[in-house]
């Protein structure tokens, strides 16, 4: 089960770890560190030491948009001894291919831990799917072979840049939903963009910079593939 906090703003850290260790009697958790953007609630590191020794959290996707913060879930994470256990997903969407390639290497105590972020769970990755799986499978055989090219390293800037402008960061995410919408529209996997609330809509400007992004990075987005299997997927 993937756990946020958000609906507990205001409890105190005893009060989240009593819930967080509730439902994990019931099922296995995986923790979710949203971004305090959207609705997230800071956390110390403190928390997430006492998180990461609960027996039952298997993963923690890292979405703080926060690089001291994903740090933070670093450290508990080892203080908690808790590395051979967890799994780390980055849901730093404004950070994808760097969290996927680099180590995140913490001291604490006598002991040197280094996390390596095993996947992504995004909303980004909601579309140009198949570019992202190939996007993963590239990032992974670099970090296998040591070596991280300046060619894979400028892809964190493109990826970047192509969810600054889906997720509407402009305006403080208000198109975020609609954005990902947009996209999956003009695929034709979608019939519109509406959303449950009638007042998401596209950002002034969003849909034009959408209109940027295919015509930038045409090497990320699949629309030929999901062109290629469209009618096979709605039979």
């Amino acid at each position: 089960m993937l756990l946020s906090l958000a609906a507990l703003k205001g409890a105190s850290e005893d009060e989240l770890i009593e819930h967080c260790t509730a439902v994990s009697r019931e099922m296995p958790l995986i923790g979710f560190y949203l971004q305090t953007a959207v609705g997230g609630i800071n956390l110390s590191r403190g928390f997430w030491a006492r998180f990461a020794a609960i027996d039952n959290v298997v993963a923690i996707k890292v979405a703080p948009f926060n690089r001291y913060r994903t740090l933070d879930v670093a450290f508990g994470i080892a203080q908690a001894h808790a590395e051979e256990r967890i799994t780390l997903y980055t849901g730093n969407d404004d950070h994808i291919v760097a969290d996927l390639v680099t180590p995140l290497v913490v001291r604490t105590g006598n002991r040197e831990v280094t996390l390596l972020f095993r996947g992504g769970l995004l909303g980004h990755w909601s579309v140009w799917t198949r570019g992202a799986v190939k996007l993963l499978e590239r990032l992974k055989l670099t970090v296998s072979a040591g070596a991280v090219s300046p060619e894979v390293l400028a892809l964190d800037s493109f990826v970047t840049d192509c969810n600054s402008v889906v997720f509407d960061v402009d305006h403080d995410f208000a198109g975020c939903i609609p954005g990902c919408h947009e996209i999956l529209r003009r695929q034709g996997l979608m019939t519109s963009i509406e959303c449950l609330d009638p007042h998401e809509k596209l950002s002034a400007g969003q849909s034009e910079g959408i209109d940027r992004l295919y015509a930038t990075y045409p090497e990320l987005h699949d629309d030929a593939f999901v062109a290629a299997n469209l009618e096979r997927w709605r039979n």
